[in-house]
């Protein structure tokens, strides 16, 4: 291992620690949140949490394996298995964003008709056709002896092992990439640009109300004025960043890789092995950085992680003594509100 490989490492492995506490934290407000998971985006955001944990699970040891060795980290039938779930989790993830991305749209182009455009069950089917669209590509995968030991990415994935078969690989590898990631960014970038869109329509709104209420309201200070001119500018950012960030992060941590992957096609085109794994690191990111885009940021998933933190200090300072005493708690309770 050389300086960069031993960078590489150590950053794989702090990725594979935030990505695996974040996720459980995400799961964690899902199961204790009956709100969450009665709303349809609690589906899109649960599934993404598994996959990206089965991803920091099993993926990420085996590429910082690879890395540390050199070679192959596991036996053949181990590492196909592995692979195998690269292929499914990756597209699983990109096909959730979308999902995502797509009910964010409804929620806001439509938000009187958001209950029954994006149902339950339609959240059902959008994650059943994911599952089933990854599962495809990862059994063809599989088919054709297509999974094995990469050692330009030191990872488990997919591979040529044939040169007779570069052809039907290539055309594999580009449908894939095509319906996996080229479909979720293009879902990402129409849906949010039109949620963009309407966002600033409706801060424009604000806008003009908020000034004609400044303008009737002579005596006002200045100061005042002023603030709410900053909470204008404020408010048109706070938009404009969001997507950004959704976007962005996609494309930053995919697309490196997807590139990569489809310029290895060419017969005459040599990855150098340090940026293989740069570019398997930064799709490793993305599980890390999900958790905190989709879920953890937000206000509702705040308050249950709040009340389930409270929930645990009540529970340690003051344990249960016995069997009777839930029964004292509450015959204590009655006595308050008598007294």
């Amino acid at each position: 291992m050389d300086l960069v490989e031993v960078v590489l490492a150590l950053f794989i492995l702090v990725v594979a620690v935030v990505s695996l506490l974040s996720n459980l934290l995400v799961l964690l407000c899902f199961i204790h949140s009956m709100e969450i998971r009665r709303q349809v985006p609690g589906i899109f955001t649960m599934n993404l949490s598994f996959c990206n944990i089965l991803i920091t699970v099993l993926n990420m040891p085996s590429t910082l394996v690879g890395i540390i060795r050199s070679q192959q980290p596991f036996g053949d039938c181990l590492c196909r298995t592995v692979s195998f779930l690269e292929t499914f989790l990756t597209a699983n993830t990109m096909l959730s964003m979308a999902a995502l991305s797509i009910d964010r749209w409804v929620a806001v182009v439509f938000p009187l008709s958001y209950s029954s455009k994006m149902r339950y069950r339609d959240a059902l089917v959008m994650v059943g056709y994911s599952w089933l669209h990854s599962l495809t590509f990862s059994l063809v995968a599989l088919l054709f002896s297509w999974l094995d030991y990469h050692h330009v990415y030191a990872s488990c994935t997919l591979r040529l092992n044939h040169e007779g078969a570069r052809v039907p690989f290539a055309v594999f590898t580009v449908a894939f990439h095509a319906t996996s990631f080229a479909l979720s960014l293009l879902i990402l970038c129409v849906t949010y640009l039109k949620v963009l869109k309407v966002a600033r329509f409706h801060c424009k709104r604000i806008d003009i109300i908020t000034m004609q209420t400044l303008f009737l309201l002579v005596d006002i200070h200045p100061s005042v004025k002023q603030r709410c001119v900053a909470e204008q500018k404020q408010r048109k950012q706070r938009a404009t960043k969001k997507i950004s960030i959704f976007i962005g992060s996609f494309i930053i941590c995919f697309a490196p890789y997807v590139i990569t992957r489809l310029a290895e096609l060419l017969p005459f085109v040599g990855i150098n092995r340090h940026w293989g794994i740069v570019s398997k690191c930064l799709t490793y990111s993305k599980a890390a950085a999900d958790p905190f885009a989709y879920s953890l940021l937000r206000q509702q998933y705040k308050k249950v992680l709040v009340s389930v933190t409270n929930r645990l200090l009540k529970r340690d300072l003051y344990p249960s003594s016995g069997p009777n005493s839930s029964m004292d708690t509450e015959n204590d309770y009655c006595l308050q509100r008598i007294s």
